[in-house]
């Protein structure tokens, strides 16, 4: 077993010079690792702004709900399915999850931006919200690392935001009557924001994948090795949307190959010679057509092959979907990091960190916690090759949290054991994933061995 890094020696050899995204810098054996663009360097380039102008603010549900209050960010309209996150910090790594795409995210802890903005720690290069909504937003953030305020980073990216609204009141709403569309922007705009809503239609229809997902496949942390000089497996990151802190816990573990959710399994066995495949979390209905579709006969594909193969959150329904499940859309999701999930095999309830509106249904239970639009996908065939089990369940609502499957180096799981901010409870499971990796090569050694032994 390797040696790991420690998270602040990544973090630090990361952000070196004070922006970008690394994961493999830091790692040994690696010489020239490739860095992306961090959301936050957006504020390295332009410096913080002046305070937002206060000036009054409307938002307005699909059912004719109404709150007021005053904008911050990028004075525009925003417009999409108002969601709602639990978690008391954590909010960069929120604003800057592509899992979001198509959302207008409520934030209900009250204070939103007190330790402000610090470069290196976004989950991608973007802000994905299509707007924010919280209750006080801090102006001047208090932190030593602090390039700038929660304002100055939507204003950077173009993203709205309105606070002195009631989210308590908000987020009961959404509790009780499920997420819903909505538009908010200057009050000055009502009538147009009313067309607005009135025309608007569910950002599930969209092909988010396809919008969030890298261009192209590159390399991440080539010529990796562990502690003893040994060159690591290499896996193939298909991307639907996937949070950099997702890229920098493989990189611990693997080579990787961060590649596009369009990208199918021959092409990347051609081209990158995998010894493994793990899919990501992302945005949007898992059964729609587009790149989201293409992902799910990539990770069949892989599983018929033998491949080890690992999925996290749009990962774990797109297995679903694989399996002959359906997926449906939950009343108002799971959004937070206080998420009990329990183990159906060691007994044992991890704490985790969730963001996700849609679900497995149960093989037997069928369909729990549903939308009230009763938004499904269609049943389907098993085209895995294989039968599966349920491995985790949710303990408040008993949805369904994770899948083994039986006979195959393969499992999924809804939450987010990579997470950071939020609880360490699950991140074990990228270990195991790393185990059963270096057992199937070990089985592969060995069978070529006995060929070589008999001929």
């Amino acid at each position: 077993m390797f040696k790991s890094l420690t998270w602040a020696a990544l973090l630090m050899s990361e952000t070196a010079g004070g922006r970008g995204f690394s994961p493999g810098a830091g790692v040994a054996g690696v010489d020239s690792a490739p860095s992306f663009p961090d959301a936050a360097d957006a504020l390295l380039d332009s410096g913080p702004s002046e305070h937002p102008s206060g000036s009054r603010g409307l938002l307005i549900l699909a059912d004719g709900t109404r709150f007021e209050g005053r904008l911050f960010g990028a004075e525009v309209i925003a417009e999409g399915e108002l969601v709602f996150t639990t978690g008391m910090c954590g909010y960069q790594e929120s604003l800057t999850d592509p899992s979001f795409a198509g959302q207008v995210l409520t934030f209900t802890y009250p204070l939103l931006g007190n330790y402000g903005v610090i470069p290196g720690i976004s989950e991608s290069s973007s802000v994905h919200p299509r707007g924010v909504v919280c209750r006080q937003h801090m102006h001047t953030p208090d932190h030593r690392d602090s390039i700038g305020s929660v304002h100055d980073l939507l204003l950077a990216h173009n993203v709205p935001g309105i606070e002195g609204v009631d989210t308590r009141a908000l987020t009961r709403r959404v509790r009780e009557h499920g997420t819903l569309l909505c538009v908010f922007g200057p009050a000055e705009k009502e009538s147009e924001m009313n067309t607005i809503l009135e025309e608007l239609t569910p950002p599930d229809a969209d092909d988010l994948v396809g919008q969030v997902t890298t261009q192209s496949p590159v390399l991440l942390n080539p010529g990796a090795e562990d502690s003893d000089g040994r060159r690591l497996p290499r896996i193939a990151a298909i991307d639907c949307g996937i949070k950099y802190n997702i890229l920098r816990e493989l990189c611990r573990r693997f080579e990787v190959v961060w590649c596009p959710a369009t990208m199918g399994i021959e092409e990347i066995l051609r081209d990158w010679s995998p010894d493994a495949l793990f899919a990501s979390n992302g945005p949007g209905d898992p059964a729609h057509p587009g790149a989201a579709t293409e992902a799910r006969r990539t990770l069949a594909s892989a599983v018929r092959k033998g491949m080890p193969v690992m999925g996290i959150c749009l990962g774990h329904q797109l297995m679903g979907l694989a399996a002959g499940l359906r997926t449906y859309k939950l009343r108002y999701g799971h959004r937070g990091a206080n998420q009990p999930v329990m183990d159906m095999e060691t007994g044992r309830v991890h704490i985790t960190s969730q963001n996700h509106g849609f679900a497995v249904e149960d093989p037997v239970k069928g369909m729990l916690a549903p939308h009230p639009s009763g938004a499904h996908s269609e049943s389907g065939d098993n085209v895995l090759g294989a039968d599966f089990r349920v491995r985790h369940v949710n303990s408040n609502d008993g949805t369904v949290e994770g899948l083994d499957l039986v006979g195959k180096p393969a499992f999924t799981i809804q939450f987010h054991p990579e997470a950071c901010p939020g609880p360490h409870d699950a991140s074990s499971l990228f270990d195991r994933f790393q185990g059963m990796v270096e057992e199937q090569l070990t089985k592969a050694h060995a069978t070529i061995e006995a060929k070589r032994g008999g001929s």
